[in-house]
């Protein structure tokens, strides 16, 4: 299945954040299928999601986060999200993350990140929220990045 057209996966995503922060991430009127294509294919910003491994991998990333961070569908889906920061950066990567797990969402976070080819840039303004389902289950931790900047 295209990662452009799993609805699933868009609702948790989608749903998640309207109830945590009160806002539409997708803009409005738009069906689960319009929706989901529009945040995989043309959203101005970048989308992450892991899952709730031990090492969370990748479960969705974004044209626009794939572009961000150099890696493909196949390669960023593979890839541990701890790597997404360098090994210094990583221990302040986890502390955030906690944070997200105890408030449920943080915004205006601002952290080095790493692209495939080891090139450190900032994400800016992130914000970053618990994925529940709409049973209240914890499906992982989404991230939109809306802007970036080179270190």
């Amino acid at each position: 299945m295209s990662p452009s057209m799993d609805t699933e996966l868009f609702r948790h995503i989608a749903n998640s954040y309207r109830r945590l922060l009160g806002e539409a991430l997708v803009p409005e009127g738009m069906s689960d299928a319009q929706g989901a294509a529009w945040l995989y294919e043309s959203a101005p910003f970048g989308l992450l999601a892991h899952g709730t491994q031990a090492d969370p991998v990748f479960m969705y990333g974004n044209c626009r986060a794939q572009a961000i961070f150099g890696y493909t569908w196949e390669e960023l889906t593979a890839l541990p999200s701890r790597l997404s920061a360098q090994a210094p950066e990583r221990g302040e990567r986890q502390a955030f993350l906690d944070a997200v797990t105890r408030e449920g969402f943080v915004k205006d976070y601002r952290g080095i990140r790493i692209t495939k080819t080891g090139q450190r840039f900032w994400i800016e303004r992130a914000t970053v929220w618990q994925l529940i389902d709409d049973a209240g289950v914890l499906r992982g931790q989404a991230a939109m990045i809306p802007h970036i900047a080179a270190c």
